[in-house]
């Protein structure tokens, strides 16, 4: 990376540089340290420039907040750029930054990647360690990763990101260099899975389906089976888990800044109600959902015995209007909650799997959207040679690039 500029995503510390994660409580706060990402990056030979817009608290896949505005797609600028890596994949997506860092929760690397035309992939947990944390057990939902505009440089990326750390338990092995596994030749002998809308369980907005299957048949074209999957376990209850698992970590991240009251009135109503639904967890209710998402995970591996990679869209719908905080209905379907309309980015990090998002083309509207491509545990090897087979298929979707 030696030379490159970086714009970090403000969710990361940044020594000597304002790292306020989107919230007026943080609008002047510097410091000392880097992250351990940042400093795997500067040790590469980055050049940190500044930050990239983040969503308040990084809660949401919509890019705005009260310090920096909002941040518009690439595609048109009056809609969601996604989030909550969304100024980090208008930066890649408009040629600000050669590559990106970015993180991802709930879909935060994949979703703004779908809506921007470029590469997002959540690795698998453990593969890019974060530090400092105050926990280094439990909160394993998130975890950094890379976006690019290339696979090769996506994999490249996470070459620099990647590896373990004494302080981080959970921190996966060294690896083998993920852009020496690029197989430009023989990249695509894929079996997919594609999950679509669960048989009808997930809300979509029309077309989605309709431009991801079109994705589905670049894949074919170049030596990969299609084959229509059910996800054969109940996303009810998947969902569920989903709750407690989310409550508990959210109200984990926000607690310490209540402890000054006044606080509260300069906090994201939905950063509240998060931190306010977990108020009643149980002990009970913790090791339920943490059981649910064990035998969750013990299922997919009976899916990968029958395919490569399952496939889902990377959102539910498209980019919406930018003066909207969420979508508040998705075809007629009322959402419960403020990220029910991204219910579809959960399987793969809920099972700790490495996910890559691919542009899988535009819309009537002329906007993009993604695929999701949701590899073998620790599998982002095989997942990568699949993404730029499909990379070289896809060239009349990545050449389409935003205005000036």
């Amino acid at each position: 990376m030696h030379g490159l500029p970086q714009a970090i995503k403000d969710i990361a510390p940044t020594a000597g540089l304002r790292s306020t994660m989107g919230s007026p409580l943080l609008k002047d706060f510097v410091p000392r340290e880097d992250g351990l990402m940042v400093q795997r990056m500067k040790a590469a030979g980055c050049i940190v420039i500044g930050k990239s817009n983040t969503p308040e608290f990084g809660l949401g896949s919509h890019t705005f907040n009260e310090i920096f505005g909002v941040t518009g797609n690439a595609y048109d600028v009056s809609k969601s750029a996604g989030g909550s890596s969304g100024g980090a994949a208008v930066a890649l997506a408009t040629r600000m930054l050669p590559v990106a860092d970015g993180s991802d929760f709930m879909g935060s690397l994949r979703n703004p990647a779908g809506w921007n035309n470029v590469f997002g992939l959540r690795p698998s947990q453990g593969r890019v360690p974060q530090w400092p944390a105050a926990d280094v057990w439990v909160t394993q939902l998130g975890t950094e990763g890379p976006m690019a505009r290339t696979v090769e440089d996506l994999a490249r990326l996470l070459d620099v990101q990647a590896g373990p750390d004494p302080r981080l338990p959970l921190a996966l092995a060294k690896h083998a260099p993920f852009v020496d596994a690029l197989d430009r030749v023989d990249g695509a002998r894929a079996s997919v899975g594609w999950l679509g809308d669960l048989n009808g369980y997930l809300a979509m907005e029309p077309g989605v389906l309709e431009v991801c299957e079109q994705a589905l048949r670049r894949l074919e074209g170049v030596g990969c089976a299609i084959e229509p999957s059910a996800l054969g376990y109940s996303p009810e209850a998947v969902w569920q888990a989903w709750l407690v698992w989310r409550r508990w970590l959210v109200a984990g991240r926000i607690a310490p800044f209540l402890l000054k009251p006044a606080n509260r009135a300069l906090i994201k109503p939905e950063a509240l109600w998060e931190h306010d639904q977990a108020a009643g967890l149980t002990g009970a209710q913790t090791l339920d959902a943490s059981a649910q998402r064990s035998a969750f995970y013990q299922h997919l591996l009976t899916l990968f015995e029958r395919c490569d990679v399952l496939a889902l869209p990377s959102a539910q719908v498209w980019p919406f209007d930018a003066a909207l905080r969420w979508p508040s209905h998705i075809a007629g379907r009322a959402m419960d909650t403020y990220h029910r309309w991204m219910e579809v980015t959960i399987y793969a990090t809920l099972a700790g799997l490495p996910c890559i998002s691919v542009p899988a083309g535009f819309g009537a509207s002329g906007l993009p959207m993604g695929l999701q491509l949701i590899g073998r545990p620790q599998g982002e090897a095989a997942l990568l040679r699949l993404a730029q087979a499909y990379e070289l298929a896809a060239q009349d979707v990545l050449r389409l690039t935003p205005p000036a």
